[in-house]
């Protein structure tokens, strides 16, 4: 696993607008040398925003945007086209108005869906879809993913893995329903560590005051079950993409001058 690299932004836009143009050199360079690229998504209100930066950014149509495999982290489960469901908020930011292919656009099942209200029947179904998705050269259950995008929450969680609860221990499935989760909804699907684990890059962006003492713990060596955002370490890089205040308490960082 690689070793964490921290870049700060002074302000949440700046972060959102970065990571945009980050993400849009990566997918090409990507494009460039296989042909196609993969990209797991979240939710939260700077997962998004980078969303709509990008739908913003007329550098956005560099992007090959029918050979990308969309995947998400993470899902609320709730009923189809719910404004909290990460899918709803991520078709509306932009993949409504990029040419993404629907085939290529890998959602997390819904309550109201063909599983019914059963989140364990969903989640065995999306790791039946990533098991399938995986190539031999993935020597794995789930595609090598490109980038996974991850958001971090003010006690440490990322993705729908708590701190302490039974996801963070889970090692052998790739997808799990997450029930009795301490913030709304209580019901949820989500990639597990070990799945996140499996991506080339994996980018954590968080913003604001309240996450700092999350973030400088999973910068210092906390451990995973007491801070699952440590745990999520990409094959090749590892990025925490902050803003000032979140990145207050991690020693030796700084912000660069505003251009």
């Amino acid at each position: 696993m690689s070793r964490p690299q921290v870049v700060v932004y002074p302000s949440p836009a700046l972060l959102a607008a970065a990571t945009a143009a980050r993400l849009i050199t990566r997918l090409v360079d990507v494009q460039a040398a296989t042909g196609s690229a993969s990209l797991v998504l979240t939710g939260g209100g700077t997962g998004i925003s980078v969303l709509e930066q990008l739908r913003a950014t007329p550098a956005r149509d560099a992007v090959d945007w029918s050979n990308v495999d969309l995947y998400w982290g993470d899902e609320r489960f709730l009923p189809s086209g719910h404004p909290d469901r990460n899918e709803t908020q991520a078709r509306a930011a932009l993949l409504d108005h990029v040419p993404v292919s629907p085939d290529r656009v890998h959602a997390m099942a819904p309550s109201d869906g063909e599983f019914g209200n059963d989140p364990e029947a969903a989640a065995a179904a999306y790791a039946e879809l990533l098991a399938n998705a995986a190539e031999p050269e993935d020597h794995g259950p789930v595609p090598k993913f490109d980038i996974c995008l991850l958001g971090v929450g003010e006690e440490g969680h990322t993705l729908s893995v708590f701190p302490g609860s039974p996801a963070v221990y889970e090692k052998e499935r790739t997808v799990v329903a997450v029930r009795n989760c301490p913030k709304p909804p209580p019901t949820r699907i989500s990639l597990t560590l070990e799945a996140a684990r499996r991506s080339t890059e994996v980018w954590l962006m968080t913003t604001g005051e309240n996450k700092a003492p999350a973030v400088a713990m999973a910068l210092s060596g906390a451990g995973e079950v007491q801070l699952p955002a440590a745990g999520a370490r990409g094959t090749h890089r590892t990025l925490w993409l902050l803003d000032k205040p979140a990145a207050a308490k991690v020693p030796n960082v700084f912000a660069p001058p505003l251009a």
